[in-house]
């Protein structure tokens, strides 16, 4: 054999520890909940943020966010060390060359035989080269797990978006259905003030009592509170938006009015093993499960011989002409091999962590999928009850004010007391309260539907 084969031979070699395999999972055929509405061709998180939430503003909220916001920054750093550590793995696998220059003068002290000081200009330069073969692959399984790292670092920058967005989206319709209760109250106020300045008229014309008046004072500072509540939570929800988009507290732009916002019918979900690949967090948990099962391999390898391959070469002259000839130079090349005797078992110890530390990330793994699978399922029943509790909320809500107009209607007229009127003005205020909610809880559905799907980060990526 040439020697330049059994050096190949010798630096390539083998590398112990278990291949990755992708572990086997029970995936259901379609999701609980999904009657009606899968699509095995499509899903709704195949589709960019801007068809699934269609509001302008929205969506220039959402792509501010993902430029500005602090956990994106933080988790795009975070790659860019993952980089940086699988660089300096990969730079273990290849030889370590030095080269050294010097340059001084030196003096030698009067002593017998030399009768005078001696002063000489010393020259030298050296080279060295250090090799540790990767005979049994332990650096390349370090790469490999440092690649493996490298990877759940980019998929956890996706799934810092996904979440992002969804934070984004479900504050901005929090924040409208806010204006729009705000938008209740002010109106429940005003009528229910022009409501109390009848009833004072009355009263003084003998027509109802003082207590009619206290009742119809009631109502008006009801209202009142509630304007107060509405604008403080208003005005945090806005605190909050600003924080996740990376600004200072302050106003947030609005588009068109959550009863305006529109979402499909009826959502396709997809198929169940399409999540495998979408979600984030799940390929972020299969790719820490890649590095744990490298680091067996790493592991297992500390086992085996260490072959090491060292060469230095030098010169000396007092000249720079006779720096580089025969007489001033010196060179040397070693090859030695360590091979582990006695260590207290902690040879044996770091496989059996590493060998724990990879179940711990098959568990967690497969842990991540079932929830997964459960976000999802949660999300239809969610949003398919939602929806109907929407539309039953609208009957009431137009049934209750029906009510205090008839109250109103009969109260006028002197055949019903201002107690049913104050009974009315309540029920129909907490029923349009109630709507407005039904109709945030319909849209929120939206929003955790598409991010238990694994959608949100693709128009990021794409963008």
């Amino acid at each position: 054999m040439r020697r330049p084969a059994l050096v190949l031979m010798l630096a390539l070699g083998c590398a112990v520890g278990p291949e990755y395999r992708r572990p086997e999972v029970e995936v259901p055929p379609s999701f609980r909940g999904a009657e009606g509405a899968v699509t095995p061709e499509a899903s709704l998180a195949d589709q960019d943020w801007t068809r699934v939430f269609p509001d302008p503003t929205l969506d220039a909220l959402l792509r501010e966010a993902v430029a500005y916001n602090q956990d994106v920054q933080i988790a795009a750093a975070r790659i860019e060390e993952a980089g940086a550590q699988l660089g300096i793995a990969r730079a273990d696998q290849w030889p370590t060359v030095n080269v050294g220059i010097a340059a001084g003068r030196e003096r030698l002290p009067a002593a017998p035989p030399l009768i005078s000081p001696i002063t000489t200009n010393v020259l030298q330069a050296t080279g060295s080269l250090s090799w540790e073969l990767d005979f049994w692959g332990k650096y390349r399984r370090a790469s490999e797990a440092a690649r493996a790292e490298f990877l759940a670092a980019e998929w956890n920058h996706r799934a810092v978006i996904t979440t992002l967005v969804s934070e984004v989206a479900s504050g901005y319709y929090q924040l409208q259905e806010l204006d729009l209760e705000l938008q209740i109250s002010q109106r429940t106020l005003g009528s229910r003030e022009e409501s109390l300045d009848l009833t004072r008229l009355q009263e003084r014309q003998g027509a109802v009592s003082i207590l009619d008046v206290r009742q119809a004072e009631q109502l008006v500072y009801n209202a009142r509170q509630a304007i107060i509540d509405v604008e403080r939570r208003r005005e945090q929800q806005e605190n909050l938006l600003s924080l996740l988009l990376g600004r200072n507290p302050g106003t947030i732009a609005r588009g068109c009015p959550l009863t305006e916002e529109s979402h499909e019918a009826v959502v396709p979900a997809g198929v169940p093993s399409s999540l495998l690949e979408r979600r984030p967090d799940i390929q972020f948990q299969e790719a820490q499960l890649m590095a744990a099962n490298a680091r067996i391999g790493v592991a297992r390898a500390a086992y085996f011989p260490s072959i090491s391959l060292t060469a230095s070469g030098g010169a000396q002259s007092s000249a720079l002409a006779g720096l580089f000839k025969g007489p001033a130079a010196a060179w040397s090349f070693i090859g030695s091999l360590t091979q582990p005797i006695f260590e207290g078992g902690k040879l044996r110890s770091g496989v059996r962590l590493a060998e724990a530390q990879k179940k711990e990330q098959l568990v967690t793994y497969q842990q991540t999928i079932r929830r997964a699978f459960r976000d999802v399922s949660d999300a239809l029943v969610a949003y398919r009850s939602d929806r109907e509790s929407r539309e039953q909320q609208e009957l009431l809500a137009t049934s209750a004010s029906e009510a205090l107009a008839l109250s109103e209607q009969l109260y006028r007229g002197g055949a019903a007391s201002y107690l049913e009127v104050l009974d009315a003005s309540t029920r129909t205020f907490a029923a349009e309260i109630g709507l407005a909610q039904a109709q945030l809880n319909e849209l929120l559905a939206v929003v955790q539907l598409y991010t238990a799907l694994g959608g949100g980060w693709q128009a990021a990526a794409s963008g």
